[in-house]
C-alpha cells in the first residue's frame, strides 16, 4: 500500500503542480492582453510625439529658410548696383580735387541717397583700412608689396575695392595690397 500511496501521492502532486501552472498561465493570459495593450499604446505615444517633434524642427526649418530668402533675395539687384557705388567714390575724389562745390553737392546728394536705400535693404560696408591686420577669413588679398615701414608687415597697406555685406553675409569682400 505504501507503493500505491506513493503513486496517488505523486499522481496528486502532479494533478496540483498542474492546476497551478493552468491558473498561473490563466492570470498571465489576463494581463498579457493588457499589458500587450499598454506597450502598443507607449509605441505610438512615442511615434507621436516624434512626429510632432520632427514636424516642429521641420517648421523651425522652413521659417528660416524664408527668413534667409527674404533678406538676401535683392542680393543679385544690390551686386549689380556695388559698381556705381565704386563709380561714385571715384567721382568725388576727382570732383573735390577740382573744388567745384557746386558739382561736388549734387554728386554728394545721389550717392548718399544711392546708400541710404541700400543700407535700408541691409546693405553695410565691411570696415577695412590701412594698417588693420590682414585676415583671410574677411580680406581678399590681391597683392604683395614689400612693407613701407616694418610695423606694415602682414597688415593691409592699401584698400584697392571696398567690401560690402548683405546681412551676415559678405557679398563682396574687400580687396586689399599686404605688405610682406
Amino acid at each position: 500500500m505504501s507503493k500505491k500511496n506513493k503513486k496517488e501521492q505523486e499522481l496528486e502532486e502532479d494533478v496540483l503542480t498542474t492546476e497551478k501552472e493552468t491558473v498561473q498561465e490563466e492570470k498571465a493570459e489576463e494581463v498579457s492582453p493588457l499589458e500587450a495593450l499598454q506597450a502598443e499604446l507607449d509605441k505610438e505615444k512615442d511615434k507621436s510625439l516624434r512626429l510632432f517633434a520632427e514636424f516642429e524642427n521641420f517648421r523651425k526649418r522652413t521659417s528660416k529658410e524664408r527668413i534667409e530668402l527674404f533678406s538676401t533675395a535683392s542680393e543679385g539687384v544690390i551686386n549689380a548696383l556695388l559698381p556705381v557705388l565704386d563709380d561714385f567714390d571715384r567721382a568725388l575724389s576727382e570732383i573735390e580735387k577740382s573744388e567745384n562745390v557746386v558739382h561736388l553737392e549734387g554728386i554728394e546728394l545721389i550717392s548718399n541717397k544711392l546708400r541710404e536705400a541700400l543700407k535700408s535693404k541691409g546693405l553695410a560696408h565691411v570696415e577695412t583700412k590701412q594698417g588693420d591686420v590682414f585676415n583671410a577669413d574677411i580680406h581678399e588679398a590681391i597683392t604683395q608689396i614689400p612693407a613701407p615701414s616694418k610695423d606694415l608687415k602682414g597688415k593691409i597697406v592699401d584698400v584697392v575695392e571696398k567690401g560690402y555685406k548683405l546681412g551676415e553675409k559678405v557679398i563682396r569682400f574687400p580687396k586689399v595690397v599686404i605688405g610682406q
